[in-house]
């Protein structure tokens, strides 16, 4: 917007410019050559009335005014000599103008090119006696008092337009100042920053915008803070009687003698087992809707070999192998909020520990992509079909094979939350010779590669 607010000051002072001081340049160059053609044709029929005046007296004159003329002018004296005068001047060579002068008693004035002039600026007039006066003025000094005019209007009209850039730019970063605070602050609301507010300034448009902006972000966060509240509550109030429950069915089951009773306790424990980890994976999803994050630089490489690190021993338990492909660079940061990859690696490892067979192999491939990582999670499990991958983040959804029967059927819908508040993408797909293959695209730090 600067840069079109710039453009604008300086075309309308080009236009400006264009419209007052190119007519004003062509005015004085057309009086140049209006005084110069009056002055050369008034000193030729001076000239000629000398000429044709036929006493000697006059015919001296004629030769010293002649001379002088030459000397004190860039102009050249010519003429056709009389029966009564005969001066020591250049005849002129016979031509048009020179026969229309004689012969038709006519003036011409030559300038030697339909552009503004040539070289010479050619004057015959006619004398008495069927004689002529000619004379043959240089434009040279016409031609530099020219380049003059132009030159200084030129070089005013740059000036000018410098000057008119310098106070477009002053003008243009006092006009968008309000634009580019309002812009800040939606960077840091888009970033998580919930307790962005941008400053009241500027005309009253952007007055009532800013205002309006600051209402919505206080209302939203006083919702989020809320949300938040609400659901530090819930996980207290939900997991206490759970707990209690479990802990009372317990205490029942070892009383009991009867095992058709113990049978149907176990499967009541079951259930709220099953229940309980329910609740843990609603409140984790809701907190992950509730709390807002700013994103901030996370060394990529660091996390995901400090989570491979604590679920190695569970993989071992069952002879999987977890391995980590890509360059090891402590450097590579991405934009995330605290905790959100740890939560979203926690529940991809999960899964794929959960379908990977006895023996099998892990794969976590880190790849730098321009402005994006791409971290990928490949297992070899049975995979999903087309349409369980249309569902598989859908809340309590659970594909055939994927998770467990304790499984909630959460932890994807968790991961595509938490990956798309960091303002990333999460896909699955086909990993090469079978199984599944977790695809999450996180944004790249600007301050990556130190």
């Amino acid at each position: 917007m600067n840069r079109q607010l710039i453009r604008s000051y300086i075309l309308l002072v080009a236009v400006a410019i264009l419209l007052f001081t190119v007519p004003v340049a062509f005015t004085l160059t057309k009086q140049l050559r209006d005084d110069t053609k009056l002055s050369v044709l008034r000193e030729a029929n001076t000239m000629a009335l000398l000429l044709g005046n036929g006493n000697d007296t006059s015919c001296d004159a004629l030769t010293e005014v002649a001379r002088a003329y030459s000397e004190k002018t860039p102009g050249d004296v010519e003429v056709t000599p009389t029966g009564s005068c005969e001066p020591d001047l250049p005849k002129p060579a016979a031509d048009a103008a020179l026969t229309r002068a004689v012969e038709q008693n006519e003036p011409t004035t030559d300038w030697g090119s339909d552009f503004i002039w040539g070289q010479h600026l050619t004057v015959t007039v006619p004398a008495k006696g069927d004689a002529a006066v000619r004379i043959v003025y240089s434009t040279s000094d016409m031609t530099r008092r020219l380049w003059q005019i132009w030159g200084f209007r030129a070089g005013l009209a740059v000036l000018v337009l410098a000057a008119a850039a310098a106070i477009g730019a002053y003008a243009a970063r006092r006009i968008t100042a309000p634009l580019r605070e309002l812009n800040a602050m939606a960077s840091k609301f888009s970033d998580g920053d919930l307790t962005a507010r941008s400053p009241v300034t500027g005309p009253p448009e952007t007055q009532t915008l800013a205002r309006t902006l600051n209402q919505g972000a206080e209302r939203l966060d006083t919702l989020v803070a809320s949300q938040r509240i609400f659901v530090a509550d819930a996980s207290h109030q939900l997991r206490t009687p759970l707990t209690a429950l479990r802990l009372s069915l317990d205490n029942i089951s070892d009383g009991v003698d009867d095992e058709f009773v113990r049978e149907d306790v176990e499967q009541a424990t079951a259930e709220v087992v099953r229940m309980s980890r329910l609740v843990s994976g609603l409140l984790v999803l809701a907190r992950a809707e509730a709390k807002v994050t700013a994103a901030e630089p996370l060394a990529l490489w660091d996390i995901v070999r400090e989570r491979l690190d604590v679920w190695r021993p569970a993989a071992d338990e069952r002879g999987v192998t977890i391995a980590l492909r890509g360059s090891a660079d402590g450097r590579l940061l991405v934009l995330a909020g605290p905790g959100h990859l740890d939560q979203v690696l926690d529940n991809v490892l999960s899964n794929a520990l959960e379908v990977s067979p006895d023996g099998g192999t892990i794969t976590v491939r880190i790849e730098p992509k321009g402005d994006e990582v791409v971290l990928s999670v490949l297992d070899e499990g049975p995979g999903m079909s087309d349409a369980e991958k249309s569902r598989a983040f859908d809340r309590f959804w659970r594909g055939q094979g994927l998770t467990g029967k304790s499984g909630s059927g959460l932890g994807l819908a968790v991961v595509k939350q938490l990956v798309t508040d960091d303002g990333g993408t999460v896909t699955l797909g086909d990993a090469p010779g079978g199984g599944l293959k977790v695809t999450i695209s996180l944004r790249a730090s600007s301050r990556s590669g130190g």
